[in-house]
């Protein structure tokens, strides 16, 4: 009983009680949270990373058509509006947990999408355009840009259905509420054609 109560005892036994509660903790999956979290945060990094790179090759490809079909201004200013619209609106990762905000992005890439659509559309009546190389150069980037929309939209799509699944789920759930106070992610929403990139080859 004496050697309970000495110092040189307890300090040991709490050491050897926290490092026993730390591996519970580890083995019934409370790094699951912060972990998953993180890798969702990460994925819409990339999400970001690829329509801003998208938005960056716009106003070259507005210009190189413009100088061979000014008289498309209609589509011209809708692709230049969308393209405003769409860099305006941010949703960053503290706020990927806002529904709202988070359709208002979605709404604003997806009618970014659809006048890029409508502008290659006209591009078509145009056999100067298409074979003027800085155009073949800007479409076979944009074609790429589409492409890694598409895989960085998927990945985020994944990662957030995991870190939601988590905090919605025993143990994960516990921990969720009285450690992290996790909220779910917001994801992208179907749209037609949303499995496949815009077409953008002619």
């Amino acid at each position: 009983m004496v050697l309970a109560q000495s110092p040189a005892f307890r300090r040991p036994l709490v050491m050897l009680l926290v490092g026993l509660f730390g591996l519970v903790l580890a083995g019934c999956g409370y790094n699951n949270v912060p972990t998953l979290e993180e890798k969702a945060k990460a994925a819409w990094g990339e999400v970001q990373n690829q329509y801003q790179r998208r938005a960056d090759l716009i106003p070259n490809l507005v210009e190189t058509v413009k100088g061979y079909a000014q008289q498309e201004r209609e589509v011209l200013t809708q692709v230049i509006e969308a393209r405003a619209k769409a860099t305006q609106v941010k949703v960053d990762a503290s706020t990927i947990t806002d529904p709202a905000k988070f359709k208002e992005y979605q709404d604003a890439q997806n009618q970014l999408s659809g006048a890029l659509g409508r502008l290659m559309v006209t591009v078509e009546r145009y056999p100067d355009l298409k074979s003027n190389q800085n155009f073949l150069a800007l479409q076979s980037q944009l074609e790429g840009t589409e492409n890694r929309v598409t895989v960085a939209r998927r990945d985020y799509i994944q990662a957030v259905q995991a870190f939601n699944t988590e905090i919605r789920t025993f143990p994960g759930v516990i921990w969720a509420k009285l450690f992290w106070g996790s909220k779910p992610m917001e994801s992208f929403s179907a749209t037609a054609g949303a499995e496949r990139p815009p077409a953008v080859k002619f």
